[in-house]
């Protein structure tokens, strides 16, 4: 059995574990992780969000080919595809900005209403998350969210899960695909909807037996899905008995590997086409930012999870029925 080395000052954080019958949190996690390996995936990220940055600002406006990248502004703001997105973007990330989850599952539910095959919504949506998983978990990881043997635990087979659905998603035919999308959305739909009506009660913390396993399929569901990373490997773990903060701020950080990794695989095997539906969720997603802060503040946490319960319950219904013809 491990020995745990408490720490039980009366910092804020042992004070919310307190009112929620949990124990203290471990010194190593109490604070700011000093952790070298933690430091080192906080450079990477940055280095990485940097030079994807530069990447894309010089390929449209690099010296040589400033015309073109003009004309592709021009193509993009004349294309319905682009505003969709954009709209698709911002209703995302307004939810996922108020309830620190559901972008994924409910942006990819909107692009397959708009149209979209499973491969290009799911590609769309993880090269668009990398921006927004990449600045959340350096931000958690600076803060002293995050745990570092659960992130590790959590990363390579979150990694394989990810790349794993990849393939699944963009090798089967999109219309025999699809009605399974649909179905896997519609349960989230539902699930997020029932968290509004019950309230999580943590068990005594334990160490998680199967955090591995449950990071593999939270990664092939998230990339094959569009989603769900977040509700599957989060809440499971935090019903386990693990210490809410760092759980999230782990996932959160974990994220933004498997997202990279999943984009990788989507952009080597998908279809071509989808930087106007990036373009889009990612234009959309900052413009949301301050909208996210103000639907926060005017709506409850209850009221938010069953407005976006119902929403993406009802679309995926429609989808289905779409997609089976019915």
């Amino acid at each position: 059995m491990k020995i745990r080395h408490l720490d039980l000052s009366q910092n804020p954080v042992n004070s919310e574990h307190e009112s929620l019958g949990l124990p203290p949190v471990e010194q190593g996690i109490a604070s700011r992780t000093d952790s070298s390996g933690l430091n080192l995936a906080i450079w990477f990220t940055s280095l990485v969000l940097l030079s994807l940055s530069a990447y894309l600002v010089g390929s449209l406006f690099w010296p040589g080919n400033s015309a073109g990248g003009w004309s592709a502004i021009t193509q993009a703001l004349d294309s319905h595809l682009f505003w969709s997105a954009l709209t698709v973007g911002l209703i995302a990330q307004a939810i996922d900005g108020a309830l620190g989850m559901a972008y994924g599952v409910t942006a990819t539910t909107f692009l397959l209403g708009t149209g979209a095959s499973p491969a290009a919504a799911s590609a769309s949506v993880h090269i668009a998350e990398i921006f927004t998983t990449g600045v959340s978990g350096v931000s958690h990881a600076k803060l002293g969210n995050v745990n570092r043997a659960l992130f590790l635990r959590l990363l390579i087979p979150g990694i394989l899960g990810a790349v794993l659905g990849a393939v699944v998603v963009t090798q089967i035919d999109g219309k025999i695909l699809k009605p399974y999308i649909s179905a896997y959305l519609l349960i989230m739909g539902i699930y997020i909807l029932s968290k509004a009506f019950r309230k999580l009660r943590p068990k005594v913390r334990q160490e998680p037996r199967h955090a591995g396993k449950l990071a593999l399929f939270g990664g092939f569901v998230d990339a094959a899905g569009g989603g769900g990373w977040g509700p599957v490997v989060t809440t499971t773990l935090v019903g386990s008995g693990q210490d809410p903060r760092t759980t999230i701020g782990s996932v959160n950080f974990a994220e933004f590997f498997l997202t990279l990794a999943g984009a990788a695989a989507f952009t080597l095997l998908s279809e071509s086409g989808i930087w106007l539906i990036v373009a889009g969720l990612v234009i959309g997603g900052l413009f949301a930012a301050p909208f996210a802060a103000l639907l926060t503040r005017k709506l409850n946490t209850r009221s938010l999870l069953i407005l976006v319960g119902l929403l993406i319950t009802v679309v995926s219904t429609y989808n289905l029925h779409k997609a089976l013809g019915l």
